[in-house]
């Protein structure tokens, strides 16, 4: 019987070796013999598998440690909630509250509404921000008559906005929208890899504004004609999680997972080595075994798997090592409402670097769902770390919540005790695409095709959403099928 091993049991993995179990079967129940059998193998190094996808009920609290949500513009996270049984479990944003707002002179200031990412596709809000000066609108507004670029190859994000909607867009929306998706840095980051929509909107329109106003019409009336005829929830948001929080999803991929015969996960192993010897690859664990695979899939981070390629492939080794990453942390802190005067009328906050702030962002977790918090109970959320202040994920949990405290206060005038108070740290767990980063990603896409057996997956190379890695973890998976279905036409 052949084996696929999976190293790495975050989203990317997951997803992979559930693909790998319902295309075998979607192609048996369609009359086709679904191909040879085959056992899976997923190894995740740390306890738990789910990666950075990490959820723990408090007192009545439910706690994000690292994604709290998936975009359902990009259907994938969406269609497999729907696919594995949690119709019912989906949760959307509570709009009626949706307003964000930017740290501007030291106070909270309302996004104008209309901004998308950091298009303005509403000229009137814009107009009567405070967040914006009267110059700063002029030239944002001035976009719709900027000619597009002629020069084809990649261009930092920084330098696109600037060009586009001018110096204070860049250091009022888009650096601080950016550095809560990313926690990256414009200036270095890849807007071709990042955001290619944008890029496709200036070549065909001219414009982001016109090209963003045509978007949103498009997709308004995409809504309208599928309005009662979707099956589950009958409201879809931009943003949506689960009831009871995001790990419920990592539970019932592994719970359909380890359903199905001949598939196993191995939590606690570490994977020390991976050779390769004719068509099989033979795959090292820190309990000094060894086991021998068919196919082998490497979802976890491109440094990680810069190092266990060494041994079969050198060059590519040295071209995954220059994929960057960087760390974040984040803190989960409650207080009693009645403690809280400011209104919390909005999903949260983030913070331009220009403000010098220790926090990037802030999510006000219990006013963007329901059922984050008990009654009486509010519950924030705080980002630190980043590409501009990567060396605060190293202090203790104590100063870390003291940080957060002393930011909150000066932000949002709390000064009471917190009720809860939790750390959640990612070591180099965030990837940055940087300038250059498609045709990295295309040679080593190149490579790796001409490695058979030998795959590569994760949100280092085509996308960092949760949605993005499950539809990398799908696309993986067919891959293998069709190496397995090759194969066994030939023998």
């Amino acid at each position: 019987m052949k084996r696929v091993v999976i190293i790495g049991g975050g989203i990317s993995g997951l997803a992979t070796a559930y693909s790998l179990r319902e295309h075998q079967e979607l192609a048996s129940g369609k009359g086709g013999h679904g191909g040879e059998d085959f056992e899976i193998l997923l190894i995740e190094s740390k306890p738990r598998v789910g990666g950075n996808i990490s959820t723990e009920h408090v007192d009545g609290f439910i706690l994000e440690g690292g994604p709290d949500c998936f975009i359902s513009e990009k259907p994938w996270a969406l269609a497999l909630c729907r696919r594995i049984g949690l119709t019912d479990e989906l949760l959307v944003t509570n709009d009626k509250l949706r307003k964000t707002f930017v740290l501007s002179r030291g106070k909270l200031h309302v996004l104008p509404e209309g901004v998308i990412l950091m298009v303005p596709t509403k000229m009137l809000p814009l107009a009567t921000s405070t967040l914006i000066s009267f110059a700063g609108k002029v030239r944002m507004a001035m976009e719709y008559f900027i000619p597009k670029r002629r020069a084809t190859g990649d261009e930092t994000l920084g330098s696109f906005v600037r060009r586009r909607l001018g110096a204070e867009a860049l250091d009022k929306i888009a650096e601080p929208l950016v550095a809560g998706i990313h926690a990256g840095d414009p200036e270095t980051m890849s807007v071709r890899a990042s955001f290619p929509k944008f890029v496709e909107m200036e070549s065909e329109y001219g414009s982001l504004i016109k090209g963003m106003i045509k978007r949103m019409a498009s997709m308004k009336k995409s809504k309208a004609s599928k309005a009662g005829g979707a099956k589950g929830p009958g409201k879809v948001t931009m943003f949506m999680t689960l009831k009871g929080g995001m790990s419920t999803l990592i539970d019932k991929i592994s719970e359909s997972v380890l359903s199905k015969p001949n598939t196993r996960i191995w939590c606690s192993a570490d994977v020390t080595s991976l050779t390769r010897t004719g068509d099989k690859y033979r795959i090292g664990v820190s309990d000094n075994s060894s086991i021998e695979a068919d196919a082998v899939v490497i979802a976890a981070p491109a440094h990680a798997a810069s190092r266990l390629t060494s041994e079969i492939d050198s060059v590519l080794s040295e071209k995954l090592k220059m994929i960057p990453y960087v760390s974040t942390a984040t803190i989960s802190i409650a207080y009693r409402k009645e403690d809280i005067e400011h209104p919390m009328n909005g999903f949260g906050f983030v913070v331009p670097r220009s403000e010098k702030r220790k926090i990037m962002a802030s999510t006000w977790s219990s006013i963007k769902f329901s059922g984050r918090a008990p009654d009486g109970s509010v519950l924030i959320r705080c980002f630190v770390g980043g590409s501009k202040n990567m060396e605060l994920v190293d202090l203790s949990d104590k100063e870390m919540i003291e940080l957060v405290r002393s930011e909150l206060a000066d932000i949002m005038g709390i000064r009471a005790e917190p009720v809860i108070a939790r750390v959640f740290r990612f070591k180099n767990a965030m990837p940055q695409y940087t300038v250059g980063h498609e045709e990295r990603i295309e040679w080593i896409d190149e490579r790796v095709t001409g490695t058979p057996g030998f795959y590569l997956t994760g949100s280092a190379y085509h996308g960092i959403g949760i949605a993005d890695s499950i539809r990398y973890g799908e696309i993986t998976a067919k891959k293998i099928l069709h190496q397995f279905q090759g194969q066994e036409a030939h023998s």
